[in-house]
């Protein structure tokens, strides 16, 4: 019945980011639009789904993740991929800020950062894992 239509991203400087997340991230733009003659925001979608991301211009940075505990924090979703190391390199050569990756056993992963200090997990899930793409149904 439900499934994820749109993400949405706040960001700092809207003609940046469009820039940013077309080449990082390969999303093909569907619309722009305005509010009060002001360029307001911008909605992609990925290559081959209906999944969208929107970004959203706004005054200040605003967070993508929560705290858990102290210094804990966890990003509020994440992106996948079938293969981490091709997504992990094209982030690296395009000068992204990343940490390493991780292994978890049935996933890997690892952290980006855009030009607003946004963060964002891409994991990769072995095909034992129970969230792997032919494991769900």
């Amino acid at each position: 019945m439900f499934k994820v239509g749109g993400i949405f991203i706040p960001v700092t400087d809207l003609e940046r980011s469009k820039r940013w997340y077309e080449l990082n991230l390969g999303v093909t733009k569907v619309d722009e639009w305005q509010e009060n003659g002001l360029d307001h925001g911008v909605g992609y979608v990925f290559k081959d789904d209906s999944t969208g991301i929107a970004l959203i211009k706004v005054e200040k940075p605003q967070p993508t993740e929560f705290t858990i505990k102290g210094k804990s924090k966890n990003v509020y979703y994440n992106f996948v991929v079938e293969d981490i190391e091709p997504a992990y390199n094209l982030l690296k050569q395009n000068g992204v800020k990343t940490t390493e990756i991780h292994d978890y056993g049935v996933m890997k992963g690892f952290d980006f950062f855009d030009p607003d200090g946004n963060s964002f997990s891409v994991v990769s899930e072995e095909i034992h894992s129970p969230y792997h793409k032919d494991n769900l149904k």
